[in-house]
């Protein structure tokens, strides 16, 4: 269900893309990331990162829509990538803090794989900040949508299973 209110905004841009274009997904999803965010304040769930979202939707589709040119909504998802490599850079790198650690509380790591988590989770961060901004730029539109959905999705879906099966050799198992 989580992944589904965290995609809600997505989805729908990309289905008003499919049925009337990027002007109308533009408006679409700034509109359902203002109904998340207010669903996920009723569900008591909502995160910074829901709110970062929020904001960088509203200003680059606020600014697609308002000069009418769809060359700030394809750089909403640069500039959302870029964010969260910063922080996780600027947690590690500013406060020697793996910032990680604190998402993923329920997991026990030694401190040199929470690093690890960290560097990684920040250059794939930046590998889609730049594939996004190459595809944006250097193709059609259309193209840029999907990658966008469903690529940008696989990709996230690929990166976190080998997330998954590199943590699962050193979590260590509280003890009783």
């Amino acid at each position: 269900m989580r992944f589904l209110a965290d995609y809600f905004p997505l989805f729908l841009f990309f289905l008003a893309y499919k049925w009337q274009g990027i002007w109308v997904a533009t408006a679409v999803a700034i509109v359902a990331s203002v109904l998340q965010i207010a669903w996920l304040y009723w569900r008591g769930v909502i995160s910074p990162v829901h709110w970062l979202s929020l904001a960088i939707i509203v200003v680059f589709g606020g600014a697609t829509l308002l000069l009418h040119d769809e060359t700030f909504i394809k750089w909403k998802p640069t500039v959302l990538y870029l964010a969260f490599a910063g922080v996780l850079a600027a947690g590690k790198l500013l406060w020697r803090r793996d910032l990680l650690a604190l998402v993923m509380k329920e997991l026990q790591l030694p401190p040199a794989i929470w690093t690890r988590l960290t560097w990684a989770w920040i250059l794939f961060f930046g590998a889609m900040a730049f594939a996004n901004w190459y595809i944006a730029f250097h193709f059609p539109t259309a193209t840029w949508v999907n990658f966008k959905v469903w690529g940008g999705i696989g990709l996230f879906v690929v990166f976190a299973i080998a997330q998954g099966l590199f943590l699962a050799r050193h979590v260590i198992e509280p003890s009783r």
